[in-house]
């Protein structure tokens, strides 16, 4: 069901959505997400670390299975790309070289094209986290 202005009344729609990243080794997620990410959960517990951001919320939990890493699993906007990309550069992330459609410069790759609520285009970077799950972040184009 839609309104006249597009928004959708049902009640998935009106839910908050929450990512949940595999790790095989729950120790060193955290220790990853603790050193080079400056992210400390908010919540613990057994298996599972419950992490919360300005908007949203994702949780590491432990699993035997593994990420394959071939696309985004999940993505953070920021209002300045080069300022993030040199904080976590400066706490040894490493940053995948992605090819995509665009052009990169110093690690982060231009893409025309996002949806119309979002700009005219994107900048980004991709890395991988200590388990090998795809993370991403973004800055809008306007």
């Amino acid at each position: 069901m839609e309104t006249r202005t597009g928004e959708s009344t049902t009640p998935l729609a009106k839910g908050h959505v929450a990512t949940r990243l595999p790790a095989q080794d729950l120790g060193r997620a955290r220790a990853f997400y603790a050193e080079k990410l400056g992210l400390e959960p908010a919540e613990e517990r057994p298996g599972g670390l419950l992490y919360h951001c300005a908007e949203g919320s994702f949780a590491l939990f432990a699993s035997s299975g593994a990420p394959s890493g071939s696309h985004t699993q999940m993505a953070w906007s920021v209002d300045d790309i080069e300022t993030t990309v040199a904080a976590l550069r400066s706490r040894g992330v490493v940053f995948e070289v992605v090819d995509l459609p665009g052009t990169t410069a110093d690690g982060i790759t231009t893409v025309s094209g996002n949806y119309p609520s979002k700009g005219t285009g994107e900048r980004g970077v991709w890395f991988r986290d200590s388990e090998g799950n795809m993370l991403g972040i973004g800055q809008s184009i306007s």
